[in-house]
C-alpha cells in the first residue's frame, strides 16, 4: 500500500511537472468560398475533419452571401460531434470589394479560452488587402495569439504585402504569435526570410497543400501555400501534418466542391 501511495505521489509530480507545458492543437483551413453554396452535408463532412483540434482558423469566409451564417452551421455541426464549440466572425477586411472576405476562429471553451476582443490589423490595412485577423487565446494560464492572412494571388505579387508580417511582432509586443493561412507562397521564399531570422519557423518545408483540378496517378496536390510560421523561443512543436480529406472522394473534383485546400494543423506546446 505504501509503495502504491509513493507511486501515485511521485505520478502526480511528473504530471504537475508536465503541466508547466500546455499543449494545444490549432488547424487552419482555407475553405474555397465559404458560404450558402455549401450544402449541410458539405459542413457536416468538415465538422468531422476538425472534431479532434482545439482551435480552428477559417480562411476565405465570403463577406455576403452566407459567410457568417455558414460559420454558425459549422459551429452547429462541430457541437453535435460530442464537444461544445464557439465561434467569432471577423468583419469584412478593408479590400477592393471583388476581393473582401471575413476570417473565422472556432475553439472548444474546454480547452482554450479567448482573450480579450480578436480584430484584423489595423497597422496595415492599406498595405495588405485583406489583413490579418487576430485572436489570443489562453490554455493552462499561457497565452498565444493567432494571425490568420490569406495573401493575394500568386500571379499578383503576395510578397509585396507579405514583407509586412515581420513587423507585427514587435506592433504586439510580449504576445507569443502564431501566423498561420494561406499565404499564395512557399515557405522557401524570400519573403520570409526576416521572420525566420526572428526566430520564427515553419511547420512544413515541401509539403503541397493545395489540390490540382485532376490527379495525375496518386498525385493529387498542387502547390505549397498552407503554413504555420512560429516563434521557437516561445513554442515547442509536437507535430505538424495535413488532412488528406479528398482520398474520401471518388475524384477529385468532388473533393474540390468541399474546398481546394487542405486543412492543415500544428500541435505544440507553449513554453
Amino acid at each position: 500500500m505504501l509503495k502504491q501511495l509513493r507511486f501515485l505521489i511521485l505520478a502526480s509530480l511528473w504530471l504537475f511537472s508536465a503541466a508547466g507545458f500546455a499543449q494545444v492543437s490549432l488547424c487552419s483551413w482555407n475553405i474555397q468560398n465559404f458560404g450558402k453554396s455549401k450544402p449541410d452535408s458539405a459542413i457536416d463532412f468538415m465538422a468531422q475533419q476538425l472534431r479532434k483540434f482545439d482551435v480552428v482558423a477559417v480562411v476565405e469566409v465570403v463577406a455576403g452571401n452566407g459567410g457568417a451564417q455558414a460559420v454558425a452551421r459549422l459551429a452547429a455541426a462541430l457541437n453535435r460531434t460530442g464537444a461544445k464549440w464557439d465561434y467569432i466572425i471577423s468583419d469584412p477586411t478593408v479590400c477592393s470589394p471583388a476581393r473582401c472576405e471575413r476570417y473565422a476562429y472556432l475553439w472548444k471553451p474546454s480547452r482554450v479560452k479567448k482573450v480579450g476582443e480578436a480584430s484584423l490589423d489595423k497597422n496595415f490595412q492599406l498595405e495588405i488587402e485583406r489583413e490579418p485577423y487576430l485572436a489570443q487565446f489562453e490554455s493552462a494560464g499561457k497565452r498565444f495569439t493567432v494571425a490568420c492572412i490569406h495573401a493575394l494571388p500568386k500571379k499578383q505579387q503576395p510578397e509585396t504585402e507579405l514583407k509586412y508580417l515581420q513587423y507585427l511582432p514587435s506592433k504586439y509586443p510580449g504576445q507569443t504569435i502564431i501566423f498561420c493561412g494561406d499565404f499564395n507562397l512557399p515557405e522557401s521564399h524570400s519573403v520570409f526570410i526576416p521572420l525566420k531570422t526572428a526566430g520564427y519557423l515553419t511547420a512544413f518545408k515541401g509539403q503541397r497543400t493545395t489540390l490540382k483540378t485532376k490527379c495525375v496517378g496518386d498525385n493529387c496536390l498542387a502547390s505549397e501555400y498552407d503554413n504555420f510560421f512560429y516563434d521557437q523561443k516561445r513554442i515547442q512543436l509536437v507535430q505538424s501534418g495535413v488532412i488528406e480529406f479528398y482520398r474520401s472522394f471518388t475524384d477529385v473534383r468532388t473533393a474540390r466542391r468541399i474546398s481546394d485546400h487542405l486543412p492543415v494543423y500544428l500541435k505544440f506546446n507553449l513554453r
